[in-house]
């Protein structure tokens, strides 16, 4: 077998790769070639975009949104988390045991009070009701017997003493005849006998004057007996009726018809949120600050507009041990239902409020770590487009954007607070400031043509 010819083989790998080296070659300089024509057009797309040919149609200027520099209230406040709780709540539990026999309302009826919520088995207290009405008018009745009894006897008692005082006149005068011989001895035995029978009657009389009132005595306090028994079988009743001692709103109810319950079943609660209080832990370092009549306002989740307005009513005089914090309470009145009891809030507590200059968080540039804001001033002939540069039929600019150092507050909702760089009367943009640099003409937007921020001319040179 031949041994294969190596020699012959490097000429052929030698010439392949001359083949390849001249196409990559063109390759690489097409593609560098591709490159500097795109630089060059994105170049000149800059430089179109920003100076605003007339050949273009595109505007001379950058369309802006401006804004007189004005003052408002800038408030110092603080934010914390706090706890809304009813001022009037109530937990319903039943005075005696048994099973519910009726509900009266569903959770979250408006309920008055007095006004029934469940009743528990008044089957036999009903019973026992009835019957000690029925004593009642029982033991009534015979008070009212022993009463006429007793002013039948007092009617007798009346005549029987006119009836002595007749027989001792009578007696008296006998008693001279016979001194006298007009009368015998037998017609004043006769007189006396008469005077001692009725001595008698009257004496009889009292005494059943003296039982008669120990009947109506005693008929009185067996009416007295009767009534306790019915007032305690009336209210053994009405505790079977669990009602709602405050007007509210009825929450969950845990009992349903024919379940068993003891005084320590808690039926539902009751809650009144037309007025809630709110609890707030300050830091016991702003404790000094602190007043009653502060105002506080409620904030919803996903906003800065206040949902309800309170004043600090209460401020505690001793600090929490644990959290070095002082108990602060608010009130706030609900009359929309909007709040409820055992909500998480936040709460902005004010401490003071003053006027002072305010621009939109939209007009802040950030630079560098500093803030700026760019400030509507006269362009001068150098900063301004040529007149041969502006296309038909479009305004020319007659401002450019200054980018003005200012040093920032409190943010105010969607506001910032300026403490200096900024005087009253001065115009700021408000939008457009991505495609501003310090003295870009700028166009404001009620007088341009071009469609607002969006749409309008490109980045800046």
């Amino acid at each position: 077998m031949a041994a294969p010819n190596l020699s012959s083989t490097k000429p052929l790998s030698t010439s392949a790769a001359s083949d390849r080296r001249p196409g990559m070659g063109r390759w690489l300089i097409a593609g560098g070639i591709g490159i500097l024509l795109l630089a060059g057009g994105f170049l000149v797309w800059r430089l179109m975009g920003s100076r605003g040919p007339g050949g273009m149609g595109m505007p001379p200027g950058v369309t802006v949104q401006l804004e007189p520099v004005q003052t408002g209230n800038v408030q110092d406040a603080s934010e914390f988390l706090g706890s809304l709780e009813a001022q009037t709540g109530v937990v319903l539990q039943p005075e005696v045991s048994g099973r519910v026999t009726q509900v009266y309302v569903s959770a979250g009826d408006r309920v008055s009070p007095g006004q029934p919520i469940v009743l528990i088995s008044p089957d036999r207290t009903q019973a026992e009701a009835n019957a000690a009405t029925a004593n009642v008018a029982a033991a009534e009745s015979a008070r009212q017997s022993a009463a006429s009894s007793l002013q039948a006897l007092l009617a007798r008692r009346a005549e029987l003493e006119a009836e002595l005082a007749l027989q001792e006149a009578e007696f008296n005068r006998t008693q001279q005849l016979v001194a006298q011989g007009a009368q015998s001895q037998q017609e004043l035995d006769l007189a006396r006998r008469d005077l001692e029978v009725a001595q008698a009657t009257l004496a009889s009389a009292r005494d059943e004057i003296a039982a008669a009132q120990a009947n109506l005595n005693q008929a009185e306090a067996s009416v007295a007996q009767a009534q306790a028994n019915q007032a305690a079988a009336q209210q053994s009743l009405q505790d079977r009726t669990v009602t709602a001692p405050i007007a509210g709103t009825v929450g969950n109810l845990n009992v349903k018809l024919g379940d068993f319950v003891s005084t320590n079943t808690v039926i539902t609660n009751i809650t009144e949120n037309a007025t809630l209080e709110l609890d707030l832990q300050i830091p016991i370092e702003q404790r000094d600050r602190l007043q009653l009549g502060l105002p506080v306002e409620l904030l919803p989740v996903d906003g800065e507009t206040a949902i309800a307005t309170g004043g600090i009513s209460f401020i505690s005089p001793q600090t929490d041990s644990d959290t070095q914090t002082v108990l602060v309470k608010a009130q706030f009145d609900n009359p929309q239902g909007q709040l409820q009891d055992a909500q998480k809030v936040e709460a902005r507590l004010i401490w003071s409020e003053q006027p002072g200059v305010l621009v939109p968080t939209a007009a802040i540039t950030r630079l560098g770590g500093q803030t700026f804001v760019y400030v509507a001033d006269e362009g001068t002939e150098e900063e301004l487009p040529p007149p041969n540069a502006v296309p038909p039929g479009m305004p020319a600019p007659e401002q450019v954007a200054r980018l003005r150092p200012v040093q920032l507050g409190n943010i105010q909702g969607n506001d910032f607070e300026v403490l200096s760089g900024l005087e009253l009367g001065e115009t700021i943009v408000v939008s457009g400031i991505l495609n501003l640099q310090d003295g870009t003409p700028i166009l404001p937007q009620s007088d341009a043509d071009s469609p607002p921020e969006d749409a309008s001319s490109g980045p800046p040179s």
